[in-house]
C-alpha cells in the first residue's frame, strides 16, 4: 500500500518540485497540497495522510501552530519538518511540537524519500548536517533548549501566532482577517502580550520575535537544492 503524503508549503514551485521528487517513488501517493497551515489542519482530518511534508515557516499559522494543531485532532498523523534552516531552535521545537522528522530543504532527492519512509514506517529522522551538529553541541556542553524559546513559554499557540504577524509588519485589520477574528479580539491579543513579555509596544513585540528566530528574512534556494 503506498504511502499517502500531504505537502504543506507556501511556494507553489516547491510544492511542484517535491511532487516531482515523490513521483518517482512507486510507493509514495501524494494525496493533497496545500499553501497554508489552517487548510492543513482541515485536510489532515478528512484525507487521512500517512505523513504531512510540512514547511516550518508558513503564513498566517506556522508549520509548528499546524503540527500542534493537527495531532491534537489526529494522533496518529506523522508530520515530517522541511526547513530552510538547521538552528538548534528551530529542530527542537519541531520535535516539542510532535514532528517526526525534520529535513532540510537542501537535501538530496533521494534523503527526502528516505526521510518519508523512515517516518510513514514508524521511525524518526533528521538530516545528517541537523543531527551532526546537534550531537555536537550537545558533546560540547552548549545546547541550551531554553535560551531562545524561555521568553515565549508563557505565551499561547495563538498568542505566538498573532505576535509572528505582528512581527511581520501586519495590522490589527490584516490579522483579523487571516485569522477570521476581530480586530479588537487582535487587540486583545497584544495587549496580552505586551504585559506577559513586560514590553510598551509594538517595536518591542518585533525586536523579540527577532531574536527569538520567531520570525526571520527569506531565504532563497541555492542551485542543487530541492526546488
Amino acid at each position: 500500500m503506498a504511502i499517502k503524503v500531504l505537502i504543506v508549503d507556501d511556494h507553489k514551485i516547491m510544492r511542484d518540485g517535491i511532487k516531482a521528487i515523490l513521483k518517482a517513488a512507486s510507493d509514495i501517493e501524494v494525496v493533497g497540497e496545500t499553501d497554508s497551515g489552517v487548510d492543513a489542519v482541515q485536510m489532515v482530518r478528512k484525507l487521512r495522510p500517512d505523513v504531512v511534508l510540512m514547511d516550518i515557516n508558513l503564513q498566517g499559522m506556522s508549520g509548528i501552530e499546524a503540527t500542534i494543531e493537527m495531532l491534537r485532532y489526529n494522533p496518529d498523523t506523522r508530520v515530517m519538518m522541511l526547513s530552510m534552516y538547521d538552528d538548534e531552535h528551530s529542530v527542537i521545537s519541531a520535535v516539542k511540537a510532535g514532528a517526526r522528522g525534520f529535513v532540510l530543504k537542501r537535501a538530496s532527492d533521494g534523503d527526502l524519500v528516505q526521510a518519508l519512509r523512515t517516518v510513514a514506517q514508524g521511525g524518526s529522522y533528521l538530516s545528517p548536517r541537523v543531527s551532526d551538529r546537534l550531537l555536537d553541541r550537545i558533546q560540547k556542553g552548549t545546547v541550551h533548549e531554553s535560551t531562545q524559546a524561555a521568553p515565549l513559554a508563557d505565551l499561547s499557540p495563538r498568542e505566538i501566532q498573532v505576535l509572528r504577524l505582528v512581527a511581520e509588519g501586519k495590522t490589527s485589520k490584516e490579522i483579523a482577517v487571516m485569522l477570521d477574528l476581530s480586530v479588537q479580539t487582535i487587540r486583545s491579543y497584544r495587549k496580552a502580550m505586551m504585559k506577559k513579555l513586560n514590553l510598551n509596544n509594538v517595536a518591542g513585540l518585533t525586536q523579540l520575535a527577532l531574536a527569538t528566530g520567531l520570525t526571520r528574512p527569506q531565504t532563497f534556494l541555492q542551485p542543487g537544492e530541492i526546488s
